[in-house]
């Protein structure tokens, strides 16, 4: 077990303690949580962000810097606000270079899992379009044959359930929300997914006899987009040698396949 890493951000008063998942001179491999930028936000500079928290820790000589003795942490790659999961992070300019032309060249195979609305009926399938930004919406991607570029991503059901698959996904390519776009173009819109039609998991929807109290407004069980980067393998930049990381899954996540398991088990 490596020490978590706990940050805070006094502008916004809140407060993560990120579990890191692999260590050493040069790696540093961190569980993100949902709801954390990685890097600021293009419309909002003053949004909390994981890499500002920890640039600043690192020049406040916080202790989980001190006693890793950082000076420098890079990411290699980004995962969206609400995708949970491994996050990748150099200590050392000449291996961010190193990984950097990994991803480029496609090489870190990198395993996500998805709860998704709707039932696959196919047990594996791929999915290879264009992607562009929306210019009604530069927030958003969709599938655009001509100024779109290359994006793959193949697709392996892990468990069925009524109305809901969970999904392992292997994306090739690293475009901009690939896998949530790529999943609501098939018609299975990511769980919490509100920018491509992703609805919260709400335990009425599968337990029969669900019963709310009086004056009762129900929570969802999964709020957030139901995608978790689960496992990362790639090979380090100095030894040569490949190192495999995965991240647990976050308890929303499990809550929610728990009770799909339990009340919507096909």
């Amino acid at each position: 077990m490596y020490p978590p890493i706990k940050l805070s951000s006094p502008q916004t008063r809140e407060f993560w303690e990120i579990p890191v998942l692999y260590e050493d001179a040069q790696l540093l491999v961190v569980s993100k949580p949902a709801g954390l930028l990685v890097c600021p936000d293009r419309y909002d500079k003053e949004r909390s962000n994981l890499m500002k928290l920890l640039e600043e820790g690192i020049a406040q000589g916080k202790p989980w810097a001190v006693e890793r003795g950082l000076r420098y942490l890079a990411n290699v790659h980004r995962l969206d606000f609400e995708t949970s999961g491994v996050l990748l992070l150099a200590k050392d300019r000449e291996s961010l270079v190193a990984l950097a032309r990994q991803f480029e060249s496609g090489r870190p195979d990198k395993r996500y899992v998805a709860l998704v609305q709707g039932e696959v009926g196919e047990d594996s399938f791929r999915v290879e379009v264009r992607l562009a930004p929306d210019p009604r919406r530069p927030e958003r991607m969709q599938v655009h044959r001509k100024r779109g570029k290359l994006s793959v991503t193949e697709f392996r059901v892990r468990e069925r359930f009524r109305g809901y698959t969970l999904l392992e996904c292997r994306p090739l390519t690293g475009r901009t929300h690939q896998i949530r776009v790529h999943l609501a173009h098939r018609g299975w819109p990511v769980v919490g997914d509100k920018l491509y039609g992703g609805e919260p998991f709400f335990l009425s929807r599968v337990k029969p006899d669900y019963r709310f109290k009086p004056g009762e407004t129900e929570r969802p069980l999964l709020a957030r987009l139901g995608l978790h980067a689960e496992q990362l393998t790639l090979v380090h930049p100095v030894s040569g040698q490949p190192v495999v990381i995965e991240a647990p899954w976050p308890r929303d996540l499990q809550a929610a396949v728990k009770q799909l398991r339990r009340y919507a088990a096909v």
